[in-house]
């Protein structure tokens, strides 16, 4: 834990287990392909403004998240690595505000760096950071106005705080254009009351301004320039993604109130039997103000979004720094007491969690092989699961040096495990692979069908064409299709055989398909037998020549 060695280290294992594995595997559908596809047709048509998708217009989300993917695959390429790597920095990005705001809370470079390694071993904040969507930059902007809040709170010169209340007000607007209004939302939440109880609401008044100008004048230009652009889009954005999602009767993912409290523990892996006593240090020392701000930050989104009526599990990432702050202060405090019993607690929890996985995947393999001729995907799992239940028995065995351990099994699950995925996950998830090996054929076609959004994304951001016919569905692209221009792009089965005969005379036709079930397989039954036909899991590509004149 010295100085002199503990920091660079982390930084190289973020390296290792956040930037090298962005391109070992597929894009995941439905949503990195969505991500992927819509800032490449930023790249491609220009528009920086309305995002599209599959060129329809697609309103479920502001512009800077897409921004900054595209801006990912203009600088290192429409690949996967490019499209990964926005995710990837944003949480880099936190992990570093942790340390920062770890070393101003405490002082103390043990508890900075526990709190750090915490967040950055944290299993689904590593995830989530090699995954191409927008939570890791949402998240990101969150924490950033957080703990810039707690910096001008804690500033001694009237500069400083301006400055942190500036830095508040640019995260707040940045957040706002990546997600929406729970940017403005989350930071308030948490700032009101923790000022009333500290009665600095005066501060408030004097200083508050500062962030809504600046979050203003960072938000101000493109909202107008959507409105120009595309009048609907506030009405569409305001009412369907905020209203509707939290408060609908038919909100998209609705789930108990109680939902996220399983998720805080799954989340905390894999540290959470340091969860309850860390919760409950927290509770004794609320009074103190640090830990006041941080049980508020944590608890206030907690319960906002327990009670909204739409929820994923996502959706309480930015209630993890925190998590780890606090998680961090007490597993350092009890390292210089010298109580290893948590320690050893955890460790053998961690160990129950690796042992049971292990005999699960044995007795599937003797049983329902889930790899059938994959030896080396199957070495690679081994490969996981033996880092896991070797790192954590150190840590029974050595709980004193070796505490930090729990976070190797944590970093080769997330780096290895994804490149190690079954070919029956692969073939039916990540599409873009199985469009990759046809992608000269499909190159060569002059129209495009697919009967499922994620495998018609797929293709589109293969091929970099985003005029793609949508083959008796609709999804999450409703709203875009209603427009007059976009009629053209929905083919239906009784006019898939019509279609299909005006497209082969301009040329052949590529077919993307997902073939899930007997509705499915009728509407492949429904196209020319005269093409070729590839199939690998439940897809489907044809590639119909082109018809005689």
């Amino acid at each position: 834990m010295s100085k002199r060695w503990a920091l660079p280290l982390l930084l190289i294992a973020f390296g290792l287990v956040y930037l090298l594995p962005l391109g070992t595997h597929g894009l995941w559908i439905p949503d990195e392909t969505r991500y992927a596809q819509v800032s490449q047709e930023m790249l491609l048509s220009g528009n920086w403004v309305s995002p599209h998708f599959m060129g329809l217009r697609y309103f479920e989300k502001p512009i800077a998240g897409y921004w900054m993917i595209a801006i990912g695959q203009a600088i290192f390429g429409e690949n996967l690595f490019g499209v990964r790597i926005a995710s990837a920095l944003s949480t880099g990005l936190s992990i570093v505000l942790t340390y920062l705001i770890a070393r101003r809370l405490w002082n103390d470079p043990r508890k900075s760096i526990a709190s750090a390694l915490l967040y950055m071993s944290f299993a689904v904040v590593a995830g989530q950071g090699g995954y191409a969507n927008l939570d890791p930059q949402f998240t990101f902007w969150v924490n950033l106005s957080l703990v810039a809040l707690w910096f001008a709170l804690d500033s001694s010169s009237r500069n400083a705080r301006l400055m942190s209340w500036a830095t508040l007000g640019l995260a707040c607007g940045m957040g706002f254009l990546t997600k929406g209004f729970l940017a403005w939302l989350l930071p308030v939440l948490i700032a009101l009351p923790y000022m009333i109880w500290q009665k600095r609401w005066r501060e408030l008044l004097a200083y508050g301004p500062v962030a809504i100008v600046v979050a203003i004048v960072v938000s101000l230009p493109w909202v107008l320039a959507v409105h120009a652009q595309e009048p609907d889009y506030w009405r569409f954005f305001f009412w369907h993604e905020h209203i509707r999602r939290f408060a609908g009767d038919d909100a998209q993912h609705a789930a108990p109130w109680w939902f996220y409290l399983p998720m805080l523990v799954a989340f905390s892996l894999p540290w959470a039997a340091f969860l309850p006593s860390t919760l409950k240090q927290a509770w004794q020392t609320r009074r103190q103000a640090s830990t006041g701000f941080l049980l508020l930050w944590l608890v206030l989104p907690l319960a906002f979004f327990s009670l909204s009526k739409g929820k994923l599990p996502t959706y309480i990432l930015p209630c993890l720094l925190p998590l780890a702050l606090l998680m961090g202060n007490a597993l350092i405090d009890r390292l210089n007491l010298g109580q290893s019993r948590l320690f050893k607690i955890n460790g053998l929890l961690n160990l129950v969690i690796g042992l049971t996985t292990l005999l699960a995947m044995v007795y599937l393999q003797l049983k329902n092989p889930v790899y059938v001729d994959e030896m080396h995907s199957l070495v690679l799992v081994f490969i996981v699961l033996m880092g896991w239940i070797l790192s954590n028995l150190l840590l029974v065995v050595r709980p004193f040096s070796a505490w930090a351990a729990p976070a190797i099994g944590s970093w080769l699950l997330i780096a290895i495990l994804p490149a190690a995925l079954p070919h029956s996950t692969v073939y039916n998830k990540m599409p873009d692979q199985f469009v990759l090996q046809h992608i000269d054929e499909l190159s060569q076609t002059k129209s495009l069908l697919s009967n499922d959004l994620g495998a018609a994304s797929a293709v589109a951001w293969r091929l970099q064409r985003p005029e793609v016919a949508l083959y008796n569905t609709i999804g999450e692209v409703k709203y875009g299709l209603d427009y007059p221009d976009a009629a053209a792009r929905r083919v239906d089965t009784e006019h898939v055989q019509q279609w299909m005969s005006e497209a082969r005379k301009a040329g052949p036709v590529g077919v993307v398909m997902r073939v899930k079930g007997d509705d499915e397989a009728r509407e492949l039954e429904l196209l020319p037998k005269d093409g070729k036909h590839y199939e690998q899991g439940n897809m489907v590509i044809l590639i119909i020549p082109q018809s005689a004149p």
